[in-house]
């Protein structure tokens, strides 16, 4: 079962771009990644499914049903955790969870008291006496009370320290071993190659790629390095050579394409040395950002 599906999902701030033509099919236990840097249009594609926000053009459903005419209906099978999470300041912990869990069917008390021990999270204090991070465990406790279908994530772990980025990593595993599908937006490489499946890099408002991690772990790209004394880059401007660079008698590059050519080349020129070595995950993503 698809959980999530987009066709051209199109937004326009007036003449400003958010996204254009994204199209995204996810499937039902899924670890999604979205990946790009800040600016790429992740939040903007996380608050369209949601609609928190309604697109200029293109369709997009969340367990086969329209984002757009049954949000209010969906919504209450999805748990969200934004980037950046605002709570009013005087109320308790406590009382913030047992409010929202009130949106949803059942008694979730038990619940509360569970993710608040793992994420370590003080229910008794007030929210205007937390720090940033203590804020997040708040905003991770709210999401995930109610036991959602989908678990969306929008750069979840900024404000955790790394102890609890982990306890929070292993909650999302057991998350999805009950049979949560998670979409999971980040600009950070690590985070995506430690849970995901599959991922989609964004990059200004466009997908550029959808790939499952071992596929891009297997990508044809190679890292080169030759050492020469002569200093000709135009010998190397070729198809399938970017990111050519020389500094001190080295001339480095990608490669992605036949290797024979590449070799080829290489023995036609005078050379003191070369390197060839697979590029490192990231740096597979730079490519693509570039």
């Amino acid at each position: 079962m698809k959980i999530i599906e987009t066709t051209n999902l199109t937004k326009f701030y007036g003449k400003n771009k958010g996204i254009e033509d994204v199209s995204l099919s996810i499937n039902e236990g899924e670890i999604f990644g979205f990946i790009g840097p800040n600016g790429a249009g992740k939040s903007t594609t996380i608050r369209l499914l949601l609609s928190l926000i309604y697109p200029t053009s293109g369709q997009a459903t969340i367990f086969g049903k329209d984002c757009f005419k049954y949000g209010h209906e969906i919504r209450n099978d999805i748990g969200y955790l934004p980037s950046e999470v605002f709570y009013y300041d005087k109320m308790r912990v406590k009382e913030l969870l047992k409010y929202s869990a009130s949106f949803y069917k059942g008694d979730h008390s038990k619940r509360i008291i569970e993710l608040a021990d793992i994420m370590e999270l003080d229910l008794n204090r007030k929210i205007d006496e937390l720090s940033y991070g203590n804020k997040k465990k708040v905003g991770i406790v709210q999401g995930l009370l109610h036991q959602p279908k989908l678990i969306m994530l929008d750069e979840p772990t900024s404000g955790l320290d790394p102890l609890m980025q982990q306890k929070f990593f292993d909650l999302i595993l057991e998350e999805n071993k009950r049979g949560a599908t998670i979409f999971f937006s980040s600009h950070i490489l690590g985070e995506v190659q430690k849970l995901c499946n599959r991922v989609a890099i964004i990059r200004e408002g466009h997908i550029v790629k959808i790939e499952d991690i071992k596929t891009l772990r297997n990508d044809k790209h190679k890292k080169v390095y030759i050492k020469t004394n002569k200093h000709n880059l135009k010998v190397f401007t070729i198809d399938g050579i970017s990111n050519l660079t020389q500094t001190d008698g080295e001339i480095n590059f990608f490669f992605n394409g036949d290797i024979n050519i590449l070799l080829s080349l290489i023995t036609k020129n005078k050379v003191n040395d070369v390197i060839i070595e697979e590029p490192t995950l990231e740096e597979i993503f730079m490519h693509y950002y570039q």
